[in-house]
């Protein structure tokens, strides 16, 4: 990976924070939101063109009252959809209240707005709240989070430029094309468990919002020790990253390489992530186990990614 990518934006991830009574409101109105609204499981797959932004995220067309199409980011580490600030501003979106966001770096106050109709593809919600943040990219109107896949499956086809809404449905490794990994549901978001580093076991969040994957302090303890054990001492003069969430806010990071990971049947070697020990391993309950929150880096070296948060896996076939 080159540095230049290195250096981009890190993403949002805009947890509602789950140990708050306003949020935990948030969280349960979306919820119950999500649940009643989303169509049924027969209901025809949504397909949709994305395009991508500067910082290599995918964006798909959302349509909000009506007007649009806006660009969305697809975030599967955000379990609520958000809007920008210039978006609520253009639509003369009303805040309703005000609710505690997480983002990688902390907690903060947010406005929260009422969308009457929100649309991606076929499929709709009605009186929607979603937070609104200072989205500094000028390209991206708003982030789709996972609040839109209950019990669904979400295919990103890298390849083909193109995201997939369908019904949770079973998968099989196909050798040398295809590996299934099990998952765990967490707030919302699917979490590895069949993984780990050099045998050791370790967590892997996937997180289409995030630029650069990330780990904790935990994960780069662990990687420390295997560099002590294997001989090659460890950098007395780290590289360090800057990197931004979405909403602005900037953080340092040092760049580690992860020397052998396992996720499932794939084994990847050499795996470039960045080291920060953010406020949303906390959040995620991941702050003194080693953990990894895998970015649009990595993931977009496969050709296509499902997550399917009915089962519980993760499909990742080979370009």
């Amino acid at each position: 990976m080159s540095q230049t990518r290195r250096n981009a934006a890190a993403g949002l991830v805009a947890l509602s924070a789950l140990a708050l009574p306003t949020a935990r409101a948030v969280a349960s109105d979306a919820a119950e939101t999500a649940q009643s609204e989303l169509p049924d499981a027969d209901e025809p797959a949504t397909k949709l063109d994305t395009i991508q932004s500067p910082s290599e995220h995918m964006m798909a067309p959302v349509r909000i009252n009506g007007q649009g199409p806006f660009n969305f980011l697809l975030d599967t580490g955000a379990n609520i959809s958000c809007v920008s600030r210039r978006l609520a501003e253009r639509l003369d979106l009303k805040s309703v209240e005000q609710a505690q966001v997480h983002t990688v770096v902390g907690v903060r106050s947010r406005p929260i707005v009422r969308l009457d109709l929100l649309q991606i593809g076929s499929r709709d919600r009605r009186n929607v709240r979603a937070p609104s943040l200072p989205i500094s990219a000028p390209e991206i109107d708003g982030v789709l989070g996972v609040d839109w896949l209950k019990g669904q499956r979400l295919t990103l086809d890298f390849k083909a430029r193109n995201m997939e809404i369908t019904k949770s449905r079973a998968d099989r490794d196909e050798p040398g094309r295809v590996v299934v990994v099990p998952a765990r549901r967490r707030n919302g978001q699917l979490t590895i468990v069949d993984a780990d580093l050099n045998g050791k076991p370790i967590s892997a969040i996937i997180d289409s919002g995030a630029q650069g994957t990330l780990c904790n302090r935990a994960l780069r303890e662990l990687v420390r020790k295997e560099e002590a054990a294997s001989g090659g001492g460890i950098r007395q003069d780290p590289e360090m990253v800057r990197m931004e969430t979405l909403a602005g806010e900037s953080f340092t990071g040092e760049s580690v390489f992860l020397p052998f990971l396992r996720l499932g049947g794939l084994r990847l070697g050499n795996v470039p992530v960045t080291y920060a020990n953010m406020h949303v391993f906390d959040v995620w309950g991941l702050k003194d186990v080693p953990a990894l929150v895998i970015g649009i880096d990595l993931l977009s070296q496969f050709e296509r990614v499902a997550l399917d948060f009915g089962r519980s896996a993760v499909r990742f076939e080979f370009v």
